[in-house]
């Protein structure tokens, strides 16, 4: 077993999903990591799909039920605990991240001690490819202006869902992933606001983001909800009304 697991956290995405497992079981640095799909109950062929992957090595949780991408994620979590895995590395399942940039993120925790290191499409210059629709350029850069603002420490890129993080950070008791109001886009923001407020140590790490064809759809996240979900974990954990 290697002491790395890759998580992509799936919804629908079975087109998307597939080109990321192929990305992935092609790029220089696979055999260095396990790779384990959470699929949220998806239902359009996605778990006929990773089936055809097993005799690769790619593992699949299916969640029974449509529980959100923090339930997901949590899923992750727990099942790389349970196996001793050192390190988990969260991308998404819808082909946005580069596998090949897997290091960038490993590296600053093998090698400097990092406790997470959050993937930014803006750190030493702009790294996006494809067609970045307008609401999510004004998103990302507004989320990491409330992000700071609270924390008192700058991130350029609160918002993007690759990044690695030491699993033994989850040792913390003040760091509670079983909250059932992290069960959506919460649960992201949540762990890095936690990570960088007691003093973990947290760094960025410079990732490309790439947004697929119009046609293919580019988020599940939905207006207002959606955005909501992801900005409440600020106000929340900066106003001290939840832990």
């Amino acid at each position: 077993m290697n002491k790395t697991l890759v998580c992509p956290i799936a919804f629908n995405e079975n087109i998307k999903l597939k080109n990321a497992v192929e990305r992935f079981l092609s790029c220089s640095y696979g055999d260095q990591f396990d790779y384990l799909v959470i699929d949220d109950c998806s239902i359009d062929g996605t778990q006929d799909m990773l089936r055809s992957f097993k005799e690769q090595g790619v593992e699949t949780i299916c969640h029974e039920v449509r529980k959100g991408v923090g339930a997901g994620i949590r899923t992750a979590i727990r099942h790389a605990q349970q196996k001793g895995y050192e390190i988990i590395v969260i991308m998404a399942g819808n082909d946005k991240d580069n596998p090949q940039e897997i290091p960038c993120l490993i590296d600053p925790i093998r090698q400097k001690g990092c406790d997470l290191v959050q993937g930014s499409r803006y750190v030493g210059g702009k790294r996006i490819g494809g067609d970045m629709p307008l609401y999510r350029k004004i998103a990302t850069k507004m989320h990491p202006l409330l992000f700071a603002f609270f924390t008192k420490t700058k991130v350029t890129d609160s918002t993007n869902g690759f990044r690695a993080i030491k699993l033994s950070l989850f040792n913390d008791e003040r760091i509670n992933l079983d909250q059932e109001w992290l069960d959506n886009y919460e649960l992201e923001p949540y762990i890095l606001f936690k990570a960088i407020t007691l003093g973990y140590f947290f760094k960025e790490a410079a990732v490309t983001k790439i947004y697929p064809k119009k046609k293919l759809g580019y988020t599940k996240m939905k207006p207002i909800i959606g955005w909501w979900s992801i900005l409440r974990p600020i106000f929340y954990l900066g106003l001290g009304i939840r832990k």
